[in-house]
């Protein structure tokens, strides 16, 4: 289950709570922000010197520290 939704870092762990109440999987949800995206693909721009506005890095995990996880790989530029 991708989840984008705000504030991330709180509804993701509570849906993982009733994922488990429900006897589903809850290592089976990630959440998406958009935020994380934008700052990924800016990041990604500035080394590649591209435009930011022509690359996609999804981001899952956390919203921030060691549960962020941007996918560089998912994107050609990003590779």
């Amino acid at each position: 289950l991708g989840m984008i939704v705000n504030p991330v870092n709180s509804v993701v762990p509570a849906m993982a709570e009733l994922y488990k109440k429900k006897g589903l999987d809850p290592m089976k949800i990630v959440g998406i922000t958009t935020l994380d995206v934008v700052r990924a693909n800016k990041f990604v721009g500035e080394i590649a010197g591209k435009n930011p506005n022509y690359i996609n890095i999804p981001v899952v995990g956390g919203h921030a520290g060691t549960t962020i996880l941007p996918l560089f790989s998912q994107d050609k530029i990003g590779k």
